[in-house]
C-alpha cells in the first residue's frame, strides 16, 4: 500500500498544494515554520480522520478560510482507492472512500494505517498515564475494530456512571441499586479491554527491546512494564470495595482508565535518569514497534512518518535508523528535515528511490 497522489486546500498554511509520490521514501525539506510537518500531518489525517498535531478539526483550516480538503490517491492490493476528507465550520465532517460516505468515522480506522514519530512523541514520556493509554488503543485498535467498539462503549458508560457519582457527591446520598446497572457494563467491557492490552503488551514489548537494541547499538539496558488495577484482582470486587470512595470523590477512581506503561533505563525512570538521545532512541524504537506489529497483524506495511526526528541523535543512531526505515519491509516512508545536505549525507550510501520536495511558505515543488 502507498500513497500516489496528494491533493490539499487549504490546509493549515497551504493554500493550495498538488504532489505526486515515490512508493518509497519522499522527503520534504525547508526552514522551520514552512509547512513540512503539516504536509506530513495531512497524510497522517487520511488515516485517521484527525490531526496527530492539534485535536481540534477547525484549527487546521487555513486562517481566513471556512473549509479545507485534503484529495487522494493509493494504490492497494494493486487497486485505486481514493480517500477525500472535507471539513468545513458549522458542518459534520465528510470522510468518503471511493465517492462513498462513511457512516461512522470509526469504520475508517485500519483501512489506511499510518505510524508518526515526531518530536511530540517526548509526551509519552513526560505527560501523564492517559497519553501512554492513547498510544497502546491506537495501535490495537487499527486491527481490532471489535476492541475500539468496546472502548468507545467503556468511556461512555463511565462517564454516566462519573455522572451519578457526581450526583451522588452532590445530594450526600448513595444508591446501590442505581450504581450496579453501569458496574455490571463497566465490568464486561473493562474486563475484555484488560485482556486485549495485555496480550498486546505481551508480544510488542520483545518487539520494542529487539528494535532499540538495534538503533542503540545494545549499549543500554532498557524495560517497559504494564500497570493495571485489574491484576490486582476482580475487577468486579474492585467497585465494590471503592463505592464509598467515588461516591465521596464524584467519579471511578478503578479501572482500565487508570492503566499505565512504566519506562526504564537502567532500572529507573527514563524521564528523569535518560539522556536525550536515550530518550529518544527509547521514542523511536516504540514507535517501529507499532509499526511491525500492525504490519503483521494487518498483512499490509503502514506508511511511516518521520517529523524531524534527526536533531539529538548522534550520527551513529541516524545511520543504524536510515539502514532500518530503507529496508522494503517498511514500505513507504516520509521524512521532514531542516537540513538537506544532511539528507544527502544519509542517503548517499543507501541505494533506494527518494524524491525530495522543497517546502517553503506553504508552497512544495519536487527538486
Amino acid at each position: 500500500m502507498h500513497l500516489h497522489e496528494l491533493s490539499i486546500i487549504n490546509f493549515k498554511n497551504y493554500e493550495e498544494a498538488n504532489i505526486t509520490l515515490s512508493p518509497e521514501i519522499n522527503v520534504f525539506v525547508g526552514n522551520n515554520g514552512q509547512g513540512k510537518t503539516n504536509m506530513l500531518d495531512a497524510i497522517y489525517y487520511l488515516s485517521f480522520c484527525k490531526s496527530f498535531l492539534n485535536p481540534i478539526d477547525k484549527q487546521s483550516i487555513r486562517i481566513g478560510e471556512k473549509f479545507f480538503l485534503l484529495n487522494s490517491s493509493y494504490l492497494k492490493a494493486d487497486k485505486k482507492l481514493d480517500i477525500r476528507i472535507s471539513v468545513q465550520i458549522g458542518q459534520k465532517k465528510k470522510v468518503k472512500r471511493n465517492k462513498k460516505e462513511y457512516e461512522k468515522l470509526s469504520e475508517h480506522i485500519g483501512e489506511l494505517p499510518a505510524v508518526v514519530i515526531s518530536p511530540y512523541d517526548t509526551n509519552l514520556i513526560i505527560e501523564g498515564s492517559e497519553t501512554r493509554r492513547k498510544f497502546i488503543d491506537s495501535i490495537i485498535s487499527q486491527y481490532d475494530r471489535s476492541y475500539l467498539d468496546s472502548l468507545i462503549r467503556y468511556n461512555k458508560v463511565l462517564q454516566q456512571r462519573n455522572a451519578l457519582l457526581k450526583q451522588f457527591q452532590e445530594l450526600r446520598i448513595f444508591d446501590q441499586e442505581s450504581i450496579e446497572v453501569w458496574n455490571a457494563q463497566l465490568v464486561n467491557l473493562g474486563e475484555l479491554i484488560f485482556e486485549k492490552r495485555k496480550a498486546f503488551l505481551t508480544e510488542f514489548i520483545p518487539v520494542f527491546q529487539r528494535y532499540f537494541d538495534l538503533i542503540s547499538n545494545q549499549s543500554e539496558e532498557i524495560s517497559i512494564s504494564y500497570e493495571s488495577q485489574l491484576s490486582e484482582g476482580n475487577f468486579a470486587e474492585q467497585l465494590e470495595l471503592a463505592k464509598r470512595k467515588d461516591s465521596a470523590v464524584g467519579y471511578s477512581t478503578v479501572g482500565i482508565h487508570k492503566d499505565d506503561l512504566v519506562f526504564l533505563i537502567h532500572g529507573q525512570p527514563i524521564k528523569k535518569f535518560g539522556s536525550q538521545g536515550q530518550q529518544k532512541s527509547f521514542l523511536i524504537a516504540l514507535k517501529l514497534a507499532q509499526f511491525e506489529m500492525i504490519r503483521n497483524l494487518l498483512k499490509t506495511k503502514p506508511i511511516l512518518l518521520l517529523d524531524d526526528i534527526f536533531d539529538k541523535l548522534d550520527h551513529e543512531r541516524v545511520k543504524h535508523l536510515m539502514k532500518l526505515v530503507s529496508d522494503h519491509e517498511f514500505g513507504q516512508v516520509f521524512i521532514s528535515d531542516t537540513d538537506a545536505d544532511r539528507i544527502e549525507k544519509v542517503f548517499d550510501s543507501i541505494d533506494i528511490e527518494r524524491f525530495v520536495f522543497e517546502v517553503k511558505g506553504g508552497t512544495v515543488e519536487k527538486k
